[in-house]
């Protein structure tokens, strides 16, 4: 996680380090409120998407597809009730017990694995990510630079540091980097930020559909939590400063909102016992929720989190006893779909997991992680040519998709067709900014020598991109370096 929080500060302070120069040259006028002229949505976007491929290659991007379908899921439903329903978000998952979530340029929001363990309903988690899409959609890292402009660059750079780092400790050094009376200022403005995102997450939360009441409820357990440990507050409260006078100001707004009763979904109680399975060793996590569904034999989530706990161990009638259970007591859905072929191939039979998952395809045709199953089923079950096909469908409306292209590349090993199992892999470096090894992958698929026209023409065409942006960095590194050596 802190690798990430680093380069995001990275990249943020090789495109501020150019900004504030080529400001201060040029003698900008200032830029009032949000100062848009200067990093534009579309500078927001690209320093986002960097961000993102590096994210994607580092361990602390969680990658569960089950969760991160559902986190955007949740997510997407809320950017729909909002004011930009047609902007782009993207959300993911990182890895981390700590209770925080973050937004990084161009819309992509992240969420840490114990912030949603932490969340005791799906109004309380929602009310989380309609705050950080607030931060998104009221711009306030371009507000960052726009008001900021004139300042030092370390000063710049450590407010975007203190509101994005999960580590209170690197955002207490980066503020210290900056002047005092500058670093007193971006407090109070941060906080005003917060109050704005709470403004705005309360209204899409409302216009969403869900609990007013949990956007409120979690933060003020949040700040129970920070007065009975306060040396360790929760991450979410060091880099989201929360303040009496913030709880009071949402309390109130809440009051003049209709009251609504919402159920959860029993797909967010799917996450969480899943996380919860996930963050215990297998055989502790088996004896917990054999304890748990004791005392609630009808709740379905806990048979679902028994069942994944068994077949981590490899107790495979027990977890046939408990899917059994689970069926018993929900409808369908694609984790149990999911989970029931993971158990039939840990039986061994591939044809069983391929009919389940095809089932579900039919019945939840909008659910990518039921297309990575089946995939995956597939290829286990000697059928690599329909996965091939399939995800080269699913392709077609999703080109930067790890996952599919990941599994792409094991369908054609499978087949033998080397030259496309190569560019496949390929398009998987790519994504992760591994530029070197995607150049390394695209060569091999050139000398291969089974590739079609379509295979070699975009092999070729990637090859050059990713050498015109690896031109760039360099170009770029040495225009970085003579600043310096200016200063």
């Amino acid at each position: 996680m802190y690798r990430i929080m680093r380069l995001f500060f990275t990249f943020v302070f090789v495109f501020l380090y150019g900004f504030v120069s080529d400001a201060l040259a040029s003698g900008l006028p200032d830029l009032g409120e949000v100062g848009m002229d200067d990093f534009s949505l579309a500078q927001e976007r690209q320093i986002g998407e960097e961000i993102m491929q590096a994210v994607r290659g580092d361990p602390a991007w969680f990658d569960d597809p089950e969760v991160e379908e559902y986190l955007n899921r949740l997510g997407q439903r809320l950017v729909r009730a909002g004011a930009e329903p047609g902007r782009s978000f993207e959300f993911f998952v990182v890895k981390d017990a700590m209770m925080n979530a973050f937004a990084l340029p161009g819309g992509y929001i992240g969420v840490h694995t114990g912030l949603i363990l932490a969340a005791q309903s799906e109004s309380e988690l929602a009310g989380v990510l309609g705050h950080e899409i607030g931060h998104v959609t009221q711009r306030h890292i371009a507000q960052l630079v726009g008001k900021q402009k004139q300042s030092m660059m370390m000063v710049l750079a450590s407010l975007l540091v203190a509101i994005a780092a999960g580590d209170s400790r690197v955002a207490e050094a980066a503020v210290m980097a900056g002047q005092a009376g500058a670093a007193h200022a971006q407090l109070s403005y941060s906080r005003d930020f917060e109050r704005e995102a709470d403004r705005i997450g309360l209204q899409t939360l409302e216009a969403a559909g869900f609990d007013v009441r949990g956007m409120s409820a979690f933060f003020e357990r949040l700040q129970r939590s920070s007065r009975l440990y306060e040396n360790n507050a929760p991450a979410y409260l060091r880099t989201h400063p929360l303040t009496t006078e913030r709880i009071s100001d949402m309390e109130n707004r809440v009051m003049g909102m209709r009251y609504r009763q919402v159920l959860d979904s029993p797909d967010f109680h799917y996450v969480h016992a899943r996380l919860h399975v996930q963050s215990l060793p297998a055989a502790e996590a088996a004896r917990t929720l054999k304890g748990l569904v004791a005392g609630k034999p009808d709740d379905a989530a806990l048979h679902y989190g028994r069942a994944l706990a068994q077949l981590r161990l490899g107790h495979l009638e027990d977890a046939a006893r408990s899917l059994d259970e689970l069926r018993r007591r929900a409808k369908p859905s694609p984790f149990i779909a999911i989970l029931s072929s993971d158990l039939a191939l840990a039986r061994r039979d591939p044809g069983l997991a391929r009919d389940t998952l095809a089932a579900a395809r039919k019945e939840f045709p909008e659910s990518t992680s039921v297309v990575y199953a089946l995939a995956n089923a597939q290829i286990v079950g000697g059928r690599a040519a329909e996965a091939e096909r399939d995800l080269r469908r699913a392709l077609v409306g999703s080109n930067s998709n790890i996952r599919l292209w990941r599994l792409l590349a094991r369908a054609n090993a499978a087949l033998g067709r080397r030259a496309a199992q190569h560019r496949a892999q390929a398009e998987v470096y790519f994504f992760q900014g591994a530029y070197r090894g995607a150049v390394e992958q695209l060569e091999l698929a050139r000398r291969a020598g089974d590739g079609d026209f379509y295979e070699l023409s975009a092999a070729d065409a990637r090859l050059r991109e990713i050498r015109l942006r690896m031109d760039e960095q360099r170009q770029s590194e040495k225009r970085d370096e003579q600043r310096k050596n200016e200063r």
